[in-house]
């Protein structure tokens, strides 16, 4: 096996610089698993593919408002701070350490002293930045820095100096950023969103829980390296990101009833796949609650499979970790052909692109 692979030719006009005009008018590309078989469809059309008794299973988190745009503090030049987690623990409300990315990274290096000011409408300087110290076992130049602010609450001033980051590859997106978060979402919690779930709406939910299909949810934070190409080329020398997923003791009993009643686990996105099987128990052969725990699975064709038993998902970037997960849902060869149909179909692929069902 090799990184090569899984691989495609990405038309870049094919690259989804808008979300659908209804997140549940997409299109939906719906693949057999074990066959390959494939049926083109509307994404509101799910319901045709889920019975009573299924479980849905979602990540709720939200994203952060996570790109500040600022100016260096003496100089002000332009500087831009990005937030990917929280550092320990935070011991007051209007100051706390977080890992970074920065830019432009030689001008914003620990130990210069180097703070960077974000403005509110008014003009008002709302939040600072100090960057501090490089963050241990860096990869991607991630550093340290303490945030502090004047306003009661870090939180206040985030949402009033910072932006939703969209993915690198939707450029010059200007409309509601609402909309690159799910309608279900709650705590912000994540860098990027869980874009499987872009395409529900209350309404589908409503419409699939009055069929007789269940709703559950789980929490990924989920991290820039979502995004991120495998350079070696042998995957299995990759080492995959770490985040922090919880499980609900609702959703474990949930997902428990489920397979009692011979229904299905319908994971909504590869983060929620992740979620469920880094809480699987082989010991106890159950799925057991977890609270912000660590997870760093990495799924390849040949990993098994203990809980997901469907998967909807969107159309993932090549090289990525995201492609051989779905490869290890199927099968590489079944992918890569449900691939080169939709480039040929002309389906909008990635993150605010149409969805995949595979079943």
């Amino acid at each position: 096996m090799k990184t090569s692979d899984f691989d495609y030719a990405l038309p870049p006009e094919l690259i989804a610089q808008e979300p659908a005009a209804e997140r549940d008018g997409c299109r939906l590309l719906v693949m057999d698993r074990t066959t390959g078989a494939l049926e083109d469809r509307i994404f509101r059309d799910i319901a045709d593919y889920l019975r009573p008794g299924d479980l849905l299973v979602a990540n709720e988190t939200r994203v952060m408002p996570a790109r500040l745009l600022g100016a260096k503090r003496g100089t002000g030049g332009a500087a831009e701070v990005f937030l990917l987690r929280q550092h320990g623990t935070p011991t007051e409300n209007r100051s706390a350490l977080w890992e970074v990315l920065v830019r432009p990274g030689k001008r914003l290096k620990p130990g210069t002293g180097a703070v960077v000011d974000f403005t509110d409408a008014a003009g008002n300087v709302a939040l600072s930045a100090e960057i501090v110290d490089w963050l241990e076992d860096a990869q991607k130049g991630e550093r340290l820095a303490r945030l502090t602010t004047p306003l009661p609450s870090l939180d206040e001033a985030l949402h009033a100096v910072g932006h939703t980051p969209l993915p690198p590859y939707i450029k010059d997106y200007a409309g509601d950023e609402e909309l690159y978060q799910t309608v279900y979402s709650r705590r912000e919690s994540s860098a990027a969103a869980p874009t499987a779930g872009l395409h529900f709406t209350p309404q589908l939910i409503e419409r699939l829980r009055e069929q007789g299909v269940r709703w559950e949810t789980v929490e990924l934070e989920v991290g820039l390296d979502t995004f991120r190409i495998v350079d070696e080329d042998d995957p299995a020398q990759h080492a995959i990101h770490t985040e922090l997923y919880t499980v609900p003791e609702r959703t474990a009993a949930a997902i428990a009833e489920t397979r009692e009643r011979g229904g299905r686990v319908v994971a909504v996105g590869t983060t929620s796949v992740r979620s469920l099987e880094s809480a699987w128990d082989a010991e106890a052969g159950a799925v057991t609650p977890r609270e912000r725990e660590a997870t760093s699975l990495y799924l390849l064709p040949g990993s098994e499979f203990h809980v997901v038993d469907a998967l909807v998902t969107n159309f993932h970037v090549p090289r990525s970790t995201l492609m051989m997960l779905v490869s290890a849902f199927s099968s590489r060869e079944h992918i890569m052909a449900a691939y080169r149909h939709a480039i040929d179909e002309r389906y909008r692929l990635l993150s605010f692109g149409d969805a995949m069902l595979i079943v």
